[in-house]
């Protein structure tokens, strides 16, 4: 299996006091950890790429244990997630769904175990290219107060070798979330859904 070569590592933290509203009494707080790697699948078609899932799973739990760090080091305080990628030029939107499994358990490992599946996207770009990585509930992928996301990049990355992987949590619902559905506090936490 191909070893996990590191280039760069960005962790960012944005604090929401208000949208235009009034100003929250608890900021929300969210942040992005991203990772720069080599492609090594990039400039060629590899039948069999599954195995460098697991290559990934310890940078997958690092990168959340950051996140968890940046946010004040408390699992508990955190709600919602989501995962991305971006894909440099010379490799295909495949090599980016390699993300799925390290980044997206990595959290709910760390998280105690959270129910929802982690959103995702990825895409192909190059160097500067953003992306914007959806959000969802940790434990209920129906609760409409934190449908959010937060926008990623890296100024020079993806070079067409390299793969930007991204993770992202948040502390809570959109600063001004009102727009009704299923409340965090009504979660049943069966399914991942509701």
């Amino acid at each position: 299996m191909p070893e996990v070569r590191v280039r760069k590592r960005l962790t960012t933290v944005e604090e929401i006091f208000h949208e235009g509203g009034p100003i929250a009494s608890t900021p929300l707080r969210r942040a992005a950890a991203l990772a720069v790697i080599q492609n090594p699948y990039a400039g060629r078609y590899v039948p069999d790429i599954v195995g460098f899932m697991d290559d990934l799973r310890p940078l997958g739990m690092e990168m959340a244990s950051a996140l968890i760090s940046a946010l004040g080091g408390n699992a508990q305080v955190i709600e919602g997630y989501g995962k991305g990628a971006i894909v440099g030029s010379a490799g295909e939107l495949e090599h980016g769904a390699l993300w799925h499994v390290p980044g997206g358990y990595g959290m709910r490992e760390l998280l105690g175990g959270a129910k929802a599946i982690v959103a995702s996207t990825k895409k192909v770009g190059g160097p500067g290219t953003r992306l914007d990585v959806p959000v969802t509930h940790i434990n209920a992928s129906y609760v409409r107060s934190h449908f959010d996301a937060m926008e990623v990049g890296v100024t020079d990355a993806p070079c067409s070798d390299e793969i930007v992987l991204a993770l992202v949590m948040t502390t809570g619902p959109r600063v001004h979330a009102r727009v009704g559905g299923l409340k965090a506090s009504e979660i049943k936490g069966e399914d991942g859904l509701r």
